[in-house]
């Protein structure tokens, strides 16, 4: 559960959300994204309240959300996962916008017939962002992204969230659980802890803080 949650994400900054397993940083997600039961309070974006809007409104009004899991339709090709993330495109515009993705995500370029539960995790991750970047959302909601990768494909994830900031503008919003890189790349970030927020300020503030990196985050200061 989540309690008296009150912080601003900036527009076209990263916000890191942190904190011990179970501090209800996936919660936050799925809450803005309608996905749970909120009692109380208001989630506003463009100065209006979104709460009570299901998922597929909010995004049409710009909002991707990337689930840690379940991210991508494994049954389906590369190709028509991209096809499926532009369907309220007309045909034209999902081709031109196809062909953008893949020039920012050129890995996929070699997969564009393979299924996507044949990819490696990875490569899925990369796939969810280019679905993603198909509907040109104004913010991004990260869960997770780097969660069973190995150490060099999670850096690469991390890279590519942090050119969606410095090349498009992008709004992101990252749960991750690799504190120490994620408050190193983030602009602002929230500490939550049993569903409080313990921190909110500038991340690199919160990752040379030796009280509570050392004590919720495991971050040992020099």
């Amino acid at each position: 559960m989540l309690f008296d949650i009150g912080t601003k994400v900036e527009d076209k900054e990263i916000t890191v959300l942190v904190g011990p397993n179970g501090s209800g940083k996936s919660t936050l997600l799925k809450t803005v994204m309608g996905l749970t039961q909120v009692y109380s309070g208001k989630i506003l974006y463009d100065e209006k309240n979104i709460i009570g809007l299901p998922p597929h409104a909010l995004t049409k009004l710009g909002i991707a959300y990337l689930p840690q899991v379940n991210n991508v339709f494994a049954n389906l090709k590369v190709k028509e996962n991209l096809l499926m993330a532009g369907y309220i495109l007309g045909k034209d515009e999902a081709k031109k916008r196809t062909l953008e993705v893949l020039e920012d995500f050129p890995v996929l370029k070699g997969y564009m017939e393979r299924r996507a539960g044949t990819l490696s995790g990875g490569e899925r991750q990369m796939l969810a962002m280019a679905m993603a970047m198909m509907r040109r959302p104004q913010i991004i909601l990260f869960d997770e992204p780097t969660a069973s990768l190995a150490p060099k494909m999670a850096l690469e994830v991390l890279d590519k969230i942090v050119s969606l900031r410095d090349n498009y503008g992008m709004t992101v919003v990252l749960a991750e659980q690799n504190a120490r890189r994620a408050l190193e790349l983030g602009d602002k970030a929230v500490l939550l802890v049993s569903g409080r927020v313990m921190y909110r300020g500038d991340s690199k503030e919160l990752l040379n803080h030796e009280e509570l990196g050392k004590v919720y985050l495991g971050i040992k200061t020099a």
